[in-house]
C-alpha cells in the first residue's frame, strides 16, 4: 500500500470533530506525499473528498481497550508502510504515532488549537518520542522539544 509512484507515503491520523478539521486544513502541505487518512469515524473522509481508514476510538479511561487499539494501530502502520505519520490528536492518533515510530516512520504531533492553556495529555506523551512536536500556541513552545510553527486555524 506504500507509495504512489515514487512519492513517499504519509499517514494522516486524527480523532473526529475538531481534530479531523485541523488535519484537513493541513492537506495542502501534504501535497508532495501519497496521503492515506485514518480516523475514528467511519466514512468521515467522504465529506472531505478523501478516503479514510477507521481506527477504534479510545481514551485514557479505557486501558484495556487502548491495548487493543494499539494492536490495530500496529497492524495499520504495517499495512500502509508510511514514511511519515502525522497526527492532530487525540489518543488514537497518539497510538498510531507510537506504532509508526516503532516501525521506523518519521513522526509529527500537532497539538490541537483548543489546548491554549497547556498541552493535551496525549500531546505531553507524544513529546517523549515524536520527531517533531508542535503546539499551535506560541507561549506553550519550550524552545527545544515543543515548537510553535503557526496555527492551522
Amino acid at each position: 500500500m506504500s507509495g504512489a509512484g515514487t512519492r513517499k507515503t504519509l499517514l494522516a491520523v486524527s480523532s473526529g470533530g475538531g481534530h479531523w478539521e485541523q488535519l484537513q486544513l493541513l492537506r495542502e502541505g501534504f501535497a508532495p506525499f501519497h496521503v492515506i487518512y485514518a480516523s475514528t469515524i467511519a466514512g468521515i473522509g467522504r465529506a472531505s473528498g478523501v478516503e479514510s481508514l477507521q481506527l477504534p476510538d479510545v481514551n485514557r479511561n479505557q486501558p484495556l481497550r487502548a491495548l487493543g487499539a494499539f494492536w490495530k494501530a500496529l497492524l495499520l502502520v504495517r499495512k500502509v508502510k508510511p514514511e511519515v505519520v502525522v497526527s492532530t490528536g487525540a489518543a488514537p492518533g497518539l497510538l498510531v504515532l507510537l506504532a509508526g515510530r516503532l516501525l521506523g516512520a518519521r513522526t509529527v504531533w500537532i497539538d490541537s488549537v483548543a489546548n491554549a492553556e497547556q498541552l493535551s495529555m496525549s500531546g505531553k506523551l507524544a513529546r517523549l518520542f515524536v520527531d517533531l512536536h508542535c503546539t499551535q500556541w506560541e507561549h506553550l513552545a519550550d524552545g527545544t522539544r515543543t515548537r510553535f510553527l503557526g496555527r492551522v486555524l
